[in-house]
């Protein structure tokens, strides 16, 4: 209803467009130029007033007004993550597009009504050494315009089971692409959806490839030598996503150094979802950032083993409105310069 009555005022809106100067074309008569003005001012007064009104209601129906940006900008608390209720009442809109994220086994088994199904493979493949990785804007294009993604399209990713990561994964991706004010997460994913006794279907929908002009963000991912630039540096946080073990070297990654960046706060990923996996309030998310040392406009700088958990840490900083960054390379690809410093809490003993 909100999205009819937001395009009831546009048409309104429009149609005061066409006819503001239609007292001087139409005038013909021999009034005063002035005359024929003072006819129009108050037109003009109230197509901006209108146009106003018009911005205003748009803005108040955000994210529930589904109209996408054409591209570029971030998202923000307000369309980062969408409710089950929202998208029950949103299944039908046109330009909507849902992309469940996990193994293939689980989407065939049962999966939202229009759902396709997005790899996580291909959406963060293995480049060279390294897993998880951003793929180049070609490809990227090519893959979402298969699954439908138009710069149109309102983009809603949801997580099969316990596919999170993957899920936060593709939110990064697509916010590097500059889609990201027109993508949400499902809160909850497919689980807090089925809890709640909605429509499941196993049918295929037939997809119509989308049409994408990208304009790639520069501020999303970052390198190792933009990290080590940025190490104790006023107004940054490197923020390390992976278990607490990891952090303090109680656990070692397989063929890697122990440790940490120095100077990273641990947030560990799974701490900023409650247990329907559903991530938790604002304040809580907050206290939990500030009570880890981040501070109110630090830049973030999420990182993990690969890149997937930090993108839990991104979207989570996106979503608290801090300049989020995410070292794609993350662990695997510091602990493989050997000339790149690591920090081991005192006492610690590197575990297995």
């Amino acid at each position: 209803m909100k999205t009819i009555a937001a395009r009831c005022v546009l048409r309104e809106l429009l149609e005061r467009f066409e006819d503001p100067y239609a007292v001087v074309t139409s005038s013909r008569d021999g009034k005063k130029e002035s005359d024929m003005l003072e006819n129009v001012r108050p037109r003009m007064i109230r197509t901006t007033v209108a146009a106003a009104a018009f911005l205003m209601v748009l803005a108040a129906l955000t994210p529930q007004f589904t109209l996408a940006a054409t591209c570029g900008g971030h998202g923000d608390a307000s369309t980062m993550l969408v409710s089950t209720a929202w998208l029950a009442d949103h299944l039908k809109d046109p330009n909507v597009v849902i992309l469940a994220l996990g193994q293939q086994a689980e989407y065939d088994a049962a999966h939202i009504p229009g759902a396709r199904s997005a790899n996580p493979s291909q959406i963060a493949p293995q480049i060279g050494d390294l897993h998880s990785q951003l793929p180049p804007a070609a490809d990227l294009t090519a893959l979402f315009q298969k699954l439908g993604v138009s710069n149109d399209s309102r983009v809603i990713l949801y997580m099969s089971k316990d596919a999170v990561t993957s899920t936060a994964r593709a939110y990064m991706t697509l916010d590097a692409m500059g889609l990201g004010r027109q993508t949400s997460i499902l809160d909850g994913g497919l689980k807090v959806w089925q809890s709640e006794g909605r429509p499941l279907t196993t049918e295929v929908p037939t997809v119509t490839p989308g049409k994408l002009d990208l304009c790639p963000q520069a501020d999303v991912v970052v390198d190792a030598a933009f990290v080590n630039s940025s190490l104790h540096q006023p107004g940054t946080q490197i923020v390390d996503a992976r278990l607490p073990a990891f952090y303090t070297a109680e656990q070692t990654p397989k063929g890697q150094r122990a440790g940490h960046v120095p100077g990273a706060v641990n947030v560990p990923f799974s701490s900023l979802l409650d247990e329907q996996g559903k991530f938790k309030s604002l304040d809580t998310l907050k206290a939990q950032f500030a009570g880890a040392g981040v501070k109110s406009g630090d830049r973030v700088v999420s990182y993990c083993h690969i890149g997937q958990q930090g993108s839990v840490v991104y979207f989570v900083a996106r979503y608290l409105g801090y300049d989020a960054r995410l070292y794609d390379g993350s662990w695997e690809d510091w602990s493989a310069h050997a000339d790149l410093p690591v920090e081991v809490p005192a006492g610690a003993a590197a575990g297995k």
